[in-house]
């Protein structure tokens, strides 16, 4: 295919989507660019993780708000890239804002502290957490917050909350026990 069909291709989704507004149109809009986007905030978020699928979603409910007012100036999968692009930047941004916390002796939830840690160990452990573990690690055991407090402040579904505070402490014992293995 061309330049010249993909965009009349995109013209014609695009179009249908807007005109009917079904599930269907979108389907075949969003089975066309996903993969590409998903790729895309992959290679932005670090790697295949939640972050990159979280960021797919996202753009695409920003695409689908902004899309009555896409001109076609550039190609429809540059516009989409972009959004995806914008939204890692936001996070990184309000996570380079929101996160600077120091971890302080007997402030941890049990789940942390029966990991019988000391603090430069445990904070050399969560620095090596990827962003979003770390920051949801932080925010529900150190911190206090409930999974929809996190969920509403990240705008994420809840389910997305519980599992990334899963994922991280799972992470945080496996780089404290390499740390353990490492010392004998």
């Amino acid at each position: 295919m061309t330049r010249d069909s993909d965009s009349s291709a995109d013209r014609e989704l695009v179009s249908n989507f807007l005109r009917t507004r079904s599930e269907a149109a979108f389907l075949r809009l969003y089975d066309r660019h996903s993969d590409a986007l998903y790729r895309f905030a992959a290679r932005l978020s670090g790697g295949p993780n939640p972050e990159a699928a979280e960021l797919t979603q996202e753009a695409w409910l920003r695409a689908i708000e902004g899309l009555s007012g896409f001109r076609f100036e550039s190609s429809l999968k540059t516009w989409l890239c972009g959004i995806v692009f914008n939204r890692w930047r936001e996070v990184r941004k309000r996570a380079a804002r929101d996160f600077e916390f120091q971890v302080i002796e007997g402030s941890q939830a049990p789940e942390v502290s029966q990991m019988n840690v000391s603090g430069p160990a445990l904070s050399e452990a969560l620095g090596q957490l990827p962003d979003g573990y770390r920051s949801v690690l932080l925010l529900h055991d150190v911190e206090g917050f409930t999974h929809e407090e996190i969920a509403s402040r990240f705008g994420i579904a809840l389910g997305t909350s519980k599992s990334q505070l899963h994922r991280a402490r799972r992470a945080l014992r496996q780089a404290l026990e390499g740390r353990r293995s490492n010392r004998k």
